[in-house]
This record gives structure tokens, C-alpha cells and sequence, in this order.
């Protein structure tokens, strides 16, 4: 049995703290550590070979770095060029599985799902083994445990073996009278997109109700470009791929569908008010994280990130704080979040894609402040870490060690500069900085000239791959 974890998606309905290029499933939403590493660790104790995790090529680095705290280090990392939904995604997986083991299980999964009753999620898993080598698809249904409009429904039909039942039929995210009516009668379950079979049941299927996709996927991965850490699908076959998920392209028209009830308290974090749903309370119904003082507050989400976080007299509110964005909804408009995040990609702001802070493979910087012609940095560098050797055709840097030890490149001059030391880069000589030491190197830069853009850097040579 391979998992596979699907981890794309922006979650952008959970704006501020998850944004396009740091999203929700990588983010410590419920806890430590993040949602992707909890779903990673939810599968311990089971028989499971290394997983195959499909991901857009923009979270390469966060999820290498994911892994490795988690130490697992055989994963394989498919690295997608375009989101196109989970219908090829799963396909990418279930052709590449299928180069190691012709007989392949794989369980689906996606990163950004949390399950609370980890021994239940294993029972049901046990159950629909047993379905999924018999050819059958099986996706797992969730008990409801209260009548929800924000999730699609699973009507389940005849009783199989192990505790299974046919799919009767899908269901769509039902109005409020219908989602009661499906929980008073017992016989439907939440659509919670995880699956587990064959991955030569699932290509046969796609080759039937979708042989283009299959073609496209099959040639995407004969021609997938590997290094030691990624795989890269070639941009000019993958995207040509229909956006599609797995339920339109073949659960919904298939004749092996089969569906395991789960029964756990399950979310996919879709919203802040989901968030809140699932998180512990207060007295007062109230979420807090961080550093948060109410007083007469109830039924509401308070999240502080870097300043303290203060409310009197409000209810049913969602308030989040982050070092450079604040967000105060209702928690029943939650979802028109999402409209924030399209304003702020219409008038190009940087808050609708990153974070004040940056991870990067390396480490991570933080901006501090910026002028005309100046921009701060803090700037922290993993131990036995470096930078590329790079040029800026625009920009001179200074760079202060608050702690730890800094190996600089300066042209042909190599040195070595510790806690309370600089050292000044000019415009257009090559530079590299590194981390020779054993703790974290963090360091403050000012930067200087006429254009300071992440894109004035010329890559002389990177550990990591980037151009």
C-alpha cells in the first residue's frame, strides 16, 4: 500500500495566515506540527511503503523540509507544473507506482484534512483493503454528525463484504432542509475525498470514461524529468490535461465504486469557521491562539502571530492577526474571504501570495522595513546551509551576524564573520553566504539601490536546482 498525498490547493478562504505560496495544509492550523505532516503521521503503526507526494513545483522546498523533520527521507516528490485537480494528479501517482509494483494499492489522501480518532481511520482502512484488492474503488465516507451544507454527500447502497456498501450515488452540497433530511435517514455520508485501490483498477477506469487524460498523464510521466530530490512532470504535456476531480472523471460513472463509513470527528479545514468548529474553547465559546486579551467576548476566533490582540464586547466574530495583514469577519461570512483575496490579486498586492516571512531551502527571511531605495531583512540560514553564488545588477547588501557564524563569498575573497561583525557586498560581485556552524545563523541585511525585486539575481551555482 503507497500513500499518496495529495498537497496542492491555496486555501484561500483561510486568508491571512494561509496565502498561495504558503497555504493551509502547511501550516500548524490545529496544533503542532502542520496539517501535512499530522496526515503523515496519522499512517504510523500501519504496513505502508514510502509515499508519493504530488504537489505544485512552488511547494518543492516546504515540503522537502516537511519531510525532514518528520525524517522521512524516501518519499517521492512529483512535482506538478499547473494545477490540474485530483483526477490526473492520482493518475501521475498510479503510473508511477505502477514502474516499482504491478500489484500497487494506493491510499489517497488528502494533506490538509484533520481526523481526530486516528484508531478509526486505521479500522476503515483495514475494511476497504480488503474491497480494493477485490477491484473495487473505495473512498471513505464520513458519519455526519450534524446536518452540513458546505460538503458534498455519498448515498450509500447495498451492503458488501468487510463492512463496505455500494456507492448508490454522489450528492452535491445539499440547501439546509435536504442536508437534515440525508441525516435523519441514516443512508448518507460526508464526501470526504480520500480513497484507497488499485492503481491499475483506477487507470483502467480512467482509460475508459477518460482516455485523454490518461494518455496525456501515461506520457507525462514516461517523459518526467527526476534529480535526486524532485520529479518534474513536463509542463507542455501535463497542462493539457482537463481540470478535473477524480468524483467527475470516474467515481461518479464507474460500476466498482464502494464506499467504508468512517466514524471520527473530520474536517477539511475549509474555513475559519471550520477552523473554529474543531479547535478547543473557552467558557465562552471562544478559540484563542497566541497572545489574545478579550473581555466579553463570545463564540469567536482570535488569532494573534506577532502583537498582542485585544477585544471587548463582540460575538460570532473571526479576528486574525498576522505581521502584515488583519482580517475581522463574521463567522457567517467566512467564505466570502475568498472576495478579499481576489481584490488583493487584482491590485497585484504581495499579501494575497506571501507572507511577511519567506521560507526558503535554505532557511528563511523576514522583511523588516523598506523606503525608497533601502529594504531590511532578518535573514536566518539552517546549520551546514548556503545560499546561491549569485550577482545583483542593482543593489548593493550590507550584512550584520547577530548570531551564530557566516562564511562569506565576496569575488575572489572568502571570510569568515561572527556575532556583531559585517560585511559589505558591492553592486555586481559575486556573493554567497553560508552557515558553517552547528546553530541556526541569523543575520540582518540591508539592502541598497535603484531596484530591490527578488528578481535581480543572477545564479551562478545552487545547491538546490534554481535557475
Amino acid at each position: 500500500m503507497i500513500p499518496v498525498i495529495l498537497s496542492g490547493g491555496s486555501g484561500t478562504r483561510l486568508w491571512p495566515l494561509s496565502r498561495q505560496l504558503f497555504p493551509k495544509q502547511f501550516l500548524p492550523l490545529c496544533g503542532e506540527p502542520s496539517l501535512f505532516q499530522q496526515t503523515l503521521s496519522r499512517l504510523d503503526n500501519l504496513e505502508m511503503q514510502a509515499p508519493v507526494i504530488v504537489c505544485n513545483d512552488e511547494y518543492r522546498f516546504i515540503v522537502a523540509e516537511q519531510l525532514r523533520a518528520l525524517n522521512i527521507a524516501n518519499a517521492d516528490i512529483i512535482l506538478e507544473p499547473v494545477a490540474r485537480n485530483t483526477a490526473p494528479a492520482i493518475a501521475v501517482a498510479a503510473f508511477h507506482a505502477l514502474q516499482k509494483n504491478d500489484d500497487a494499492l494506493l491510499l489517497v489522501l488528502a494533506a490538509d484534512h484533520v481526523i481526530n480518532d486516528v484508531e478509526a481511520f486505521h479500522t476503515a482502512i483495514s475494511k476497504a483493503d480488503v474491497l480494493a484488492r477485490d477491484g473495487k474503488l473505495v473512498t471513505f465516507g464520513i458519519v455526519p454528525d450534524k446536518a452540513e451544507t458546505g460538503y458534498g454527500y455519498i448515498k450509500r447502497g447495498n451492503r458488501l463484504g468487510s463492512g463496505g456498501y455500494e456507492v448508490d450515488c454522489f450528492v452535491e452540497k445539499p440547501d439546509l432542509q435536504t442536508a437534515e433530511s440525508y441525516l435523519l435517514s441514516g443512508d448518507y455520508l460526508w464526501n470526504s475525498g480520500m480513497f484507497l485501490f488499485k492503481a491499475q483498477r483506477y487507470l483502467d477506469e480512467l482509460k475508459t470514461y477518460h482516455p485523454d487524460m490518461y494518455s496525456l498523464c501515461e506520457s507525462a510521466v514516461e517523459t518526467m524529468a527526476s534529480s535526486i530530490d524532485f520529479m518534474r512532470l513536463p509542463a507542455e504535456v501535463f497542462s493539457q490535461c482537463a481540470c478535473e476531480s477524480i468524483d467527475y472523471a470516474v467515481m461518479e460513472k464507474t460500476q466498482h465504486a464502494a464506499v467504508v463509513p468512517l466514524h471520527t470527528q473530520w474536517s477539511d479545514v475549509g474555513s475559519w469557521s471550520a477552523l473554529w468548529h474543531i479547535r478547543d474553547k473557552d467558557e465562552a465559546g471562544n478559540v484563542i491562539v497566541g497572545d489574545v486579551i478579550v473581555h466579553d467576548v463570545n463564540n469567536s476566533y482570535c488569532h494573534a502571530s506577532s502583537k498582542l490582540v485585544t477585544a471587548v464586547g463582540v460575538d460570532n466574530l473571526v479576528i486574525v492577526e498576522t505581521p502584515d495583514a488583519i482580517m475581522v469577519s463574521s463567522k457567517d461570512r467566512v467564505q466570502d474571504v475568498k472576495l478579499i483575496v481576489d481584490k488583493l490579486e487584482k491590485a497585484s498586492r504581495s499579501e494575497a501570495t506571501m507572507h511577511r516571512q519567506t521560507a526558503r531551502p535554505w532557511g528563511s527571511y523576514d522583511y523588516i522595513d523598506q523606503g525608497e531605495q533601502f529594504l531590511v531583512k532578518r535573514i536566518v540560514v539552517k546549520p551546514g546551509a548556503a545560499l546561491s553564488l549569485q550577482m545583483h545588477h542593482h543593489r548593493a547588501e550590507h550584512w550584520v551576524v547577530v548570531k551564530g557564524t557566516a562564511k562569506v563569498t565576496r569575488g575572489d575573497e572568502v571570510i569568515i564573520i561572527t556575532e556583531n561583525q559585517s560585511s559589505y557586498i558591492p553592486l555586481g560581485v559575486k556573493h554567497r553566504l553560508e552557515n558553517p556552524g552547528v546553530v541556526p545563523l541569523e543575520m540582518i541585511e540591508v539592502q541598497s539601490g535603484s531596484y530591490l525585486g527578488e528578481d535581480d539575481i543572477v545564479r551562478f551555482d545552487d545547491t538546490y536546482g534554481r535557475d
